[in-house]
């Protein structure tokens, strides 16, 4: 039996994670946090500042989407790219910084976060 979250205000339901999955996603969204902080440079080799939105993780923990907000730069879809190619090398990362809590690192999918664009695009309508 699935359980629903309901939202009043956006009439969306969503699926609730469970407790599990919101600990998994939050210290995989702190731990890659740090990870881009750190070697962020050597990643993606740009002066561009990549923040970890959210993380979403699959019921069977297999899985984790990663949504990414990217500033300092004027080609997102390239970096995202990048970052993807990349993607081996920061699952090895994230798993040496996570061997004590996870048994299995889940297979990073990296999303470029559109919401702060959205969210400026609706401001500069509302300022004209």
């Amino acid at each position: 039996m699935k359980r629903y979250l309901c939202h009043i205000t956006t009439d969306k339901c969503t699926t609730m994670d469970s407790v599990r999955q919101q600990r998994v996603s939050k210290q995989i969204q702190k731990e890659m946090g740090e990870l881009f902080q750190r070697e962020g440079q050597g990643i993606w080799g740009s002066g561009a500042l990549v923040t970890v939105t959210g993380v979403r993780i699959t019921k069977d923990l297999q899985i984790a989407r990663v949504y990414l907000s990217i500033f300092g730069t004027t080609d997102k879809s390239l970096l995202v790219e990048k970052i993807r190619e990349k993607g081996g090398e920061i699952r090895f990362q994230l798993g040496r910084a996570m061997r004590h809590q996870l048994r299995v690192i889940p297979a990073l999918e990296f999303y470029e976060d559109d919401s702060l664009d959205y969210i400026d695009n609706i401001d500069r309508l509302l300022q004209e």
